[in-house]
């Protein structure tokens, strides 16, 4: 019988898509997309804690946009510095507990000290968790789980293989959206994602508002989750 799932989604996942369509059609640098994008992400972030979902990720940079002119990247990396020690105590003050995942040796140092700090000012945080995947890819993350259990030297169990993953404490998530108008998501939460509802949306990341948001909540409960069965 097919499960319909009514009500919140535990968890959310976004890739936060059209940030630099979004600085074009305005004839601005791309960085100008990306800041009001990242101004975006922390007000739809509060949002979605505010509808109840327990668990937020937000694809944030992937391995394959570290590829991206270095002009770019370093206008990026100046705005997680200005974000991390902006934005903890903000998280902190509404019991909001942030993780990172991906590849952080790809980031630079600073950056790294400032997840860490981040990570540990608001490990108490109990009313949900924000999930950013910066330097992450989802084949890589499947691949250093695989390596994981070949160094462990036997078979494993499905439910041990997916807690060698980078979220591997967390639930899979139920909703994932993808702005921006494209229609794949993207070497995102590949593993995770099997039966992730998918839902995407035309309008661009820095556009895509509470209201945006609380439309595909809307579509999202009004899904039948089968998850293979009848």
């Amino acid at each position: 019988m097919a499960e319909n799932t009514g009500g919140i989604p535990r968890h959310v996942a976004i890739i936060m898509d059209g940030n630099g369509r979004w600085a074009k059609r305005r004839l601005l640098p791309r960085g100008a997309g990306h800041r009001a994008g990242m101004n975006r992400m922390i007000g739809l972030a509060e949002h979605i804690f505010d509808c109840g979902v327990a668990y937020c990720t937000l694809f944030a940079l992937s391995t394959e946009n570290l590829s991206r002119p270095q002009e770019e990247l370093e206008g990026l990396f100046s705005l997680f510095r200005s974000y991390f020690p902006a934005n903890t105590q903000r998280l902190k003050s509404k019991g909001i507990a942030l993780r990172v995942i991906g590849d952080r040796a790809l980031l630079p140092e600073d950056i790294v000290a400032l997840i860490a700090e981040g990570e540990r000012a608001t490990a108490e945080g109990k009313r949900g968790t924000l999930v950013l995947a910066i330097g992450y890819g989802g084949r890589q993350d499947i691949l250093a789980a695989v390596n994981e259990a070949v160094r462990r030297g036997k078979e494993v169990s499905m439910a041990e293989f997916e807690g060698m993953l980078s979220t591997g404490d967390l639930p899979a998530p139920d909703l994932l959206i993808r702005t921006g108008k494209e229609l794949r998501i993207s070497n995102f939460l590949l593993w995770q994602a099997a039966y992730s509802e998918l839902y995407f949306t035309d309008v661009l990341f820095p556009d895509f508002s509470d209201v945006e948001f609380d439309r595909a909540l809307a579509a999202y409960a009004k899904r039948e989750r089968r998850f293979g069965k009848l």
